[in-house]
């Protein structure tokens, strides 16, 4: 398993990953992805770290692929897939959120009547898909430009998938695009499907569902189906880290 990390520069070191983390109510994140499958952590990186991630993109050396999404019937735009060593402010956001999110991970799957449990440490969890085949970083940087959109879809990669990921706004709305907003539709059994709309500002992100979350009815819980994706990019150019917590296959 690949631990090193390298480093995006300058980024101001105000914080420390733990401790930005540590400053959310968690317990209101937790109700809000219960009710609604997402929640927002606003200012979870600062204006001058976002650009700092957004400016590696044309630099290659840092990813593993390029996707273009049109060639692939994934909408239109492109991202790339870090590779490891991740850097490292994203190496700490990933093994800082996964224990938070874990619990809540873990009691959806108790709901469900899904036998998976998540290890508290994020390194224990890569452990498992690395024996299950699935050794490839997932963590990616997209990137829109005018007309570009991002089809509804779920970031699965294998048979091992952590049920939550985030996603960070690097750009900001009005000021370096319009359009492009987040979107998460819930698939009901026997309703008709519910979208949510997410509003995000620089440096904000959103925690949310990637395939399944369990929803309280009459008769007990029951399992909706998640799909998330980005409306049609109107102007500017607008950059996401995506930040997935298990790896591909």
């Amino acid at each position: 398993m690949h631990t090193s990390t390298s480093t995006i520069a300058p980024i101001p070191a105000e914080r420390s990953v733990a401790a930005r983390v540590d400053t959310y109510d968690w317990q209101a994140l937790a109700a809000e992805l219960d009710g609604f499958g997402c929640a927002i952590l606003p200012k979870l990186l600062a204006p001058q770290e976002c650009d700092a991630i957004s400016g590696l993109y044309p630099q290659e050396h840092h990813f593993r692929s390029h996707v273009v999404m049109a060639r692939h019937g994934f909408g239109k735009g492109e991202y790339r897939d870090f590779s490891y060593p991740l850097p490292a402010l994203l190496a700490g956001l990933r093994s800082t959120l996964y224990p938070r999110l874990a619990g809540i991970a873990n009691g959806w799957n108790e709901r469900m009547g899904i036998a998976q449990r998540y290890p508290e440490d994020h390194a224990c969890f890569l452990k498992q898909c690395h024996e299950a085949g699935q050794t490839r970083p997932t963590p990616l940087l997209l990137q829109y430009v005018p007309g570009d959109f991002n089809c509804l879809h779920q970031d699965l990669y294998g048979a091992l998938a952590f049920p939550i990921q985030v996603a960070i706004l690097l750009s900001e709305p009005g000021r370096d695009f319009t359009g492009g907003e987040f979107v998460l539709t819930e698939q009901r059994p026997r309703m008709q499907s519910r979208a949510e709309v997410v509003p995000l500002r620089q440096g904000d992100a959103v925690a949310f569902a990637v395939h399944n979350r369990p929803v309280r009815g009459a008769k007990g819980n029951y399992r909706v189906n998640l799909r998330h994706g980005v409306s049609r990019v109107r102007s500017g150019m607008r950059h996401t880290v995506g930040i997935i917590f298990h790896d591909a296959r």
